[in-house]
């Protein structure tokens, strides 16, 4: 059977399966009794364990309080006993390391005794502390090969829980990962850092305002979730699905989402079905999912939680990608997570919905009906509108790796250019700020529909700007910028500690004002609109997208840093490592060493990619080229020798010709420029990936496509843009 054949076999399948779509019963367990159903949360505590060791774990918990060793064993205990009521039969410390996924280690319960029998145990010793190898985990030159001890400390900020699996269930217990040298190896203790940072300055504000209940202030995030779903049987057809998470090769479909059928429009029931089991799953971990739609491309939808304490939602948040990838195969479907799985149409994107929070549950980016009178909000804000200002190629290099550059600064996402969008509202009282302390507030008032049996809409003050990278959007900022792949704790980290040391400055000048004999409101009328001043060059409203804000923003000189290896080294600028340094979120050498992995990381991806290119072009479209080929000669030759006219005929075989001589040429193209072997610099080794293979990856691709427009159908071999995008 030729490859072509399979192609179409998928497509036979796809058309003759029928799947169980019918496999969650909400009828059976409410909602509200699935929620968290799995989680060892307050709850579960406050039953399970003693009431000392119960009130220590929350002063833990809440307050940021040092836990107390000697309730280790108690701890673990309850854990244990709960896990295995709930069928687990091992635990798991899961932790992030710099790949950017989860990685875990199973260990059973079961601990032999002398007479042949078997216990179960589970010691605090264990629950603090687990050890798995280092050795192969990214470190960026933090540990060499051989240094392989590593040690995974248990964070009892994010609850335990139990992961179902098809034989048993497994306690997961969240931590973080360090080196035998103490320094952090995953991305979780950066961002503990830098939320500790920003609460010890906030609460500062907080104390000069008269807040003095709130204890911690907590940074709080949405992250939205954008994704694709395509049929298995297509994406098993194409290795650079599989590979690389992306095609590589596809010519665009006669039908793209020009007509833009598929935002917000109905679910598709195997979808809808998918959905609603991943949803179930989620329930059960606790992660509030709240919201679910079809996105703009075809095949394209969006997975939107509520907001939550930073640190919980990065966890939750690599459990939805989990989750959505194992229970999309159980309905015959592959779900892609790349920021830009097919050329042409729209990306994927991860939109952080970021706020603080006290932990009396007072939003502090809250503006209220009338922010000109709220003095705490402007204070707040401004500091972030100075944090951005002062830090945006910080941001920038968070967000910043192979996958996104395909995505970042299209007609679809926002540019590499970060800026803030405020809305109509809130940048009337900032420009009244600027002048002095500000007077009104815009209202929204309502909207006139014109339809009687339609009720008055009220209407926002202010619109919302998709275009912008970091947008304000009612009592949050949404950090566009983020790839559909990654992990949020970078973009967060860095969003942290930038706003903490704005929070800094604002604190100690206003606490050297007070303490000088000035009142608070006076101190402010001082201070902010000189912050305003200083910072609004990156306050934008209007459209990101077009050539006039790109030369307007390099007129107000925002850097427009437009790929990721120009990116890379603001990670190790001396700037970063000072602020850094300065809140103790990450010293020089972790700094490094992110560095470090960042560059390889880049490498290594673009070199997977262009192999792979190279591969499916030389096995997989060249004999199919050479089969129709050979096909169409035969036919030319057939008419002429039948004394036909076969100028149309010659002319097609003619331009068959050249473009796979086109091609071939191409293939060896892209393989000397793979043959590079680079002895410098991680960083020239990438800017080698992005200069000399990358075009040559992009130019082969080109000539594919355009092979893919003249070859039969009946010899492609690879699924198309057509079938994937529109096949369910």
């Amino acid at each position: 059977m030729g490859s072509s054949n399979l192609r179409h076999k998928a497509i036979e399948a796809i058309a003759a399966t029928k799947y169980r779509l019918n496999r969650v019963n909400f009828k059976a367990t409410h909602l509200v009794d699935l929620f968290a159903c799995n989680v060892f949360n307050e709850e579960v505590q406050r039953q399970r364990l003693p009431k000392e060791t119960f009130n220590a774990l929350q002063k833990t918990i809440k307050l940021g309080a040092t836990l107390n060793p000697a309730i280790a064993d108690a701890l673990a205990t309850a854990m244990k006993d709960w896990a295995i009521d709930k069928g687990a039969t091992h635990f798991t410390h899961m932790f992030q390391p710099m790949t950017g996924l989860t990685a875990e280690k199973h260990d059973t319960f079961i601990v032999p005794v002398t007479d042949g029998r078997a216990i179960t145990e589970f010691s605090g010793k264990e629950l603090v502390r687990g050890e798995p190898d280092a050795s192969s985990f990214p470190s960026g030159g933090i540990r060499a090969t051989f240094e392989a001890r590593g040690y995974t400390a248990w964070d009892p900020t994010s609850p335990a829980y139990i992961r179902e699996g098809p034989n048993g269930a497994t306690l997961v217990i969240p931590t973080a990962f360090l080196s035998w040298t103490g320094e952090a190896l995953d991305k979780k203790t950066p961002l503990l850092r830098s939320m500790e940072a920003l609460s010890a300055q906030a609460l500062r504000i907080l104390r000069l305002f008269g807040k003095d209940d709130a204890n911690k202030v907590f940074t709080t995030v949405g992250p939205e979730q954008e994704y694709f779903l395509i049929d298995k049987h297509f994406f098993y057809l194409r290795p650079d699905l599989v590979n690389a998470g992306r095609t590589l090769l596809g010519a665009r479909p006669p039908k793209g989402q020009e007509m833009e059928d598929q935002y917000f429009g109905a679910i598709p029931d195997r979808v809808l079905a998918c959905m609603a089991e991943t949803e179930t799953e989620l329930f059960k971990l606790g992660v509030p999912v709240k919201t679910r739609h079809n996105e703009v491309a075809p095949s394209q939808y969006e997975l939107a939680p509520l907001f939550e304490n930073s640190n919980l939602a990065t966890d939750h948040q690599m459990l939805c990608m989990d989750v959505m990838r194992r229970t999309a195969e159980s309905y015959g479907l592959a779900c892609l997570l790349h920021e830009k799985p097919f050329a042409g149409i729209n990306g994927s994107g991860k939109h952080n919905n970021w706020s603080m929070a006290t932990d009396t549950g007072e939003n502090l980016l809250e503006p209220g009906d009338t922010p000109h009178e709220n003095a705490q909000f402007l204070t707040f804000c401004c500091a972030v509108i100075r944090a951005v200002n002062k830090y945006p190629e910080l941001l920038r290099v968070t967000v910043a790796n192979a996958a996104n550059d395909h995505r970042l600064g299209a007609n679809e996402a926002p540019p590499a250019i970060i800026s803030i969008f405020l809305g109509d509202q809130l940048q009337d009282v900032i420009d009244q700020l600027e002048k002095g302390m500000p007077k009104t507030t815009k209202q929204g008032g309502v909207m006139e529909i014109g339809v009687s049996v339609l009720p008055r809409l009220p209407r926002h003050a202010g619109d919302r700007n998709r275009t912008s990278p970091f947008a304000f959007t009612g009592n949050k900022f949404e950090f566009r910028a983020v790839g559909g792949s990654q992990s949020v704790a970078g973009p967060n980290t860095a969003l942290n500690t930038i706003v903490a040391e704005s929070l800094d400055f604002i604190a100690t000048n206003l606490e050297n004002a007070v303490n000088s004999g000035k009142s608070l409101n006076h101190a402010l009328q001082e201070l902010l609109p000189g912050i305003i001043r200083e910072n609004k060059r990156v306050i934008f409203n209007g459209d990101n997208y077009t050539e006039e804000w790109h030369k307007e923003a390099e007129k107000r000189g925002l850097p427009n840093i437009r790929n990721s290896v120009d990116a890379f080294p603001v990670t190790i600028r001396k700037d970063t490592v000072e602020l850094m340094a300065k809140y103790r979120v990450f010293s020089e050498r972790e700094l490094q060493s992110r560095f470090t992995i960042q560059c390889e990381s880049y490498t290594k991806t673009v070199n997977i990619e262009g192999q792979l290119t190279s591969m499916m072009c030389r096995t997989q479209i060249l004999p199919a080229c050479l089969k129709y080929q050979l096909d169409v000669a035969g036919a030319v030759n057939a008419t002429k020798a039948a004394g036909v006219d076969n100028k149309a005929q010659a002319d097609l075989l003619r331009t068959l010709t050249q473009s796979i001589s086109d091609f071939q040429g191409a293939i060896a193209d892209l393989d000397k420029a793979l043959g590079h072997h680079s002895n410098g610099a991680v960083h020239e080794h990438a800017k080698y990936m992005r200069d000399k293979v990358l075009p040559a990856m992009t130019n082969l691709r080109t000539l594919c496509d355009k092979l893919e427009t003249i070859v039969s159908d009946e010899y492609w071999p690879l699924p198309t843009y057509r079938e994937m995008l529109f096949l369910k």
